[in-house]
């Protein structure tokens, strides 16, 4: 089976779901059960979109904000150790939940590297509502203390997929804030985004991070004439238990508030329905791409109001490999 295809005059009407749910924190079997039993719940509820957070399997590496690289190296090898193989079993347990669901389903994983010991990527599943992987995309830039757990990716997974639900594109945390990377989705025919979020209560004192990520989201949507579906996941008491013990200060870090939003913004920038805040849950919202339509005739910067003449990106999307081989 193939996964549906959206028409250029194919503007589908329906439900998006955006998950808003901590991981079982380093335990992959557990939270992919989770994740199966929030994708039947969201199809039960009418969703044909179900979007998860960044890194939901088996979750965020918080460490590398709350102590030293010495200190945070063993956590490293228990992550390495619980993070997800592509392909693999916890990968077909996602899909065969889109598969029954009929639901296409976007989740962020710690990707294991197959060659190297010392890479995991932040990656993000595209899954058709037929069950078929149709994206394994790798976050371009970890932001700032993450360069201590993930491997950057490449340019081969910046694609924009013909799903049952319109064309979809994904990326995850801060690189919704990269306005190169935007542009290349949306060039491609990006009506649908999925953005990926962690919850960051360890971010500077000035900064509100459920305010950056609707902030983010707005833009993306206000630019394109897109709609976005935002998940971000949340902090539970049994992570915060297990990454602070005894430490009064990093348990105050982890504790903070107005540390995570999901939702779902329109392409006028706004939100669809009332964005959910630092609480688990799913929000569902209901998209109809024909809003995408009128304001396009405005601003579509993929289109007429661009000047291609003066501006030109140009994306390598060479997949980057760590050896090639040249036969005689």
């Amino acid at each position: 089976m193939t996964e549906p295809v959206a028409t250029a005059l194919d503007l589908p009407r329906f439900t998006a779901a955006a998950v808003q749910a901590a991981p079982v924190y380093l335990d992959p079997a557990a939270t992919v059960d989770k994740a199966v039993a929030l994708i039947h719940e969201a199809a039960g509820h009418g969703a044909a979109l179900v979007v998860f957070p960044e890194v939901f399997v088996p979750g965020y590496p918080y460490w590398n904000w709350t102590t030293d690289p010495l200190q945070g190296s063993p956590w490293y090898e228990r992550l390495y150790r619980a993070a997800v193989d592509v392909p693999g079993p916890y990968v077909d347990a996602l899909c065969a939940a889109a598969r029954r669901t009929g639901t296409v389903v976007v989740i962020g994983v710690n990707e294991r590297g197959r060659h190297s010991l010392g890479v995991l990527y932040n990656t993000l599943l595209t899954i058709g509502s037929d069950g078929e992987l149709l994206g394994v995309h790798r976050k371009l830039v970890p932001t700032w203390a993450e360069k201590l757990t993930w491997t950057p990716g490449d340019g081969s997974s910046l694609r924009v997929h013909r799903t049952a639900v319109g064309p979809l594109g994904v990326l995850a945390c801060g690189e919704n804030t990269n306005p190169l990377a935007r542009f290349t989705l949306l060039a491609q025919g990006e009506l649908v985004h999925a953005a990926a979020y962690i919850a960051l209560p360890t971010a500077p004192e000035d900064y509100d991070m459920a305010e950056a990520i609707a902030l983010r989201a707005a833009a993306h949507c206000f630019e394109g004439k897109v709609f976005t579906v935002v998940s971000c996941s949340t902090v539970s008491p049994a992570m915060v238990d297990l990454l602070a013990a005894d430490d009064a200060r990093v348990r105050k870090q982890l504790d903070r508030p107005h540390s995570a939003l999901s939702g779902v913004f329109g392409p006028d920038g706004r939100p669809v329905t009332e964005p959910l805040v630092d609480e688990e849950g799913i929000v569902y919202a209901e998209i109809d791409l024909g809003r995408c339509v009128q304001p396009k005739q405005m601003h579509d910067i993929v289109g007429h109001y661009n000047r291609f003449d003066v501006f030109r990106l140009h994306v390598d999307n060479r997949p980057l490999r760590p050896l090639s081989k040249e036969e005689a």
